[in-house]
């Protein structure tokens, strides 16, 4: 099987949103792109850190899905990275509450030697000195480097964003970060400007108007399904994230035709996310119900014209 290695936050979350609040929960990017990834036919691994205060049912439920977890650095006598945040009426915009970085704030990633030669490597949000970190790592070139970021390291971080800006081959940010980082507002001239700092691909992310993906002059959009029900958009994109990547790793196939699958798939495992606090839908999702709502995206984006 292929490798995938998946680099972030595994952390505790506790989110208010119009229809609850909850109390620390699990949550980080690691911990929804691995669950994401878990999806598909191949072996992956998270690069993490927590204190001592993590419990063991979480580092448990990450291994039940057959996740390797051993480059999970547990820091005894530390706090783990906890993030609060609450979500207006729309559930697009929200306010940060809390930000504690804990452990992560000298987190040292360490990647284990039996994946130091990974298939693809998805690079979660984090500073980008421990992206490029992780990536002077490995022991040859991946297939293919996904990177995720935000505006926060545009804002403070901004020349070691563009250093390893140009050692990835897909960059997925959403739409107000890629007029940041470009300083373009037409998003067709954005990921232009942004394929010139690197990326062969650039994922532009939109939340419920779905996601675009582009490479040259070509472009692809996914609409998100429309659901029912949205209770919590947290970790919406990095699920996006580990279906785009798991897909990938598990298929060997990089062209802009099977992007656009992994585009699919991405999008598809994020509409699961949403519909629960934090990673619990994603903890009972099943492969029959993955299945069945691929069905209907293909529903929604197939149709026949006459020209």
């Amino acid at each position: 099987m292929n490798k995938l290695l998946i680099v972030g936050t595994v952390a505790f979350d506790a989110i208010e949103t119009p229809f609850g609040k909850t109390d620390k929960i699990l949550g980080g990017a690691a911990t929804y792109i691995g669950l994401s990834a878990s999806f598909f036919n191949l072996q992956s691994a998270i690069v993490s850190v927590v204190g001592d205060d993590f419990p063991q049912e979480h580092l448990d439920l990450l291994t039940s899905k057959n996740i390797d977890i051993s480059g999970v650095e547990i820091v005894k006598g530390g706090k783990t990275f906890f993030w609060s945040g609450l979500y207006h009426n729309d559930l697009n915009s929200r306010d940060t509450l809390v930000t504690e970085l804990n452990v992560l704030a000298d987190f040292q990633p360490k990647v284990p030697q039996n994946y130091k030669d990974a298939d693809v490597v998805m690079l979660g949000n984090l500073h980008p000195l421990v992206q490029s970190s992780v990536l002077d790592q490995l022991e040859k070139k991946p297939k293919l480097v996904v990177l995720d970021t935000m505006n926060f390291w545009m804002d403070c971080a901004l020349p070691e964003l563009l250093d390893v800006i140009k050692r990835v081959d897909v960059i997925t940010i959403n739409d107000e970060e890629a007029r940041q980082l470009s300083g373009e507002y037409s998003l067709v001239k954005a990921a232009a400007k942004i394929q010139d700092m690197g990326p062969k691909y650039v994922v532009i992310k939109k939340g419920e108007h779905g996601a675009l993906l582009f490479h040259n002059r070509e472009v692809f959009f996914a609409p998100a399904l429309p659901l029912e029900d949205v209770f919590d958009p947290t970790g919406a994109g990095d699920t996006f994230a580990g279906g785009f990547s798991g897909f990938i790793a598990q298929s060997e196939n990089i062209s802009f035709n099977n992007l656009k699958n992994a585009i699919i798939y991405g999008s598809n495992l994020a509409s699961f996310c949403v519909e629960k606090f934090g990673t619990e839908r994603m903890e009972t999702l099943t492969k029959a119900e993955v299945a069945i709502r691929l069905q209907q995206f293909k529903s929604l984006t197939q149709f026949d014209i006459e020209i």
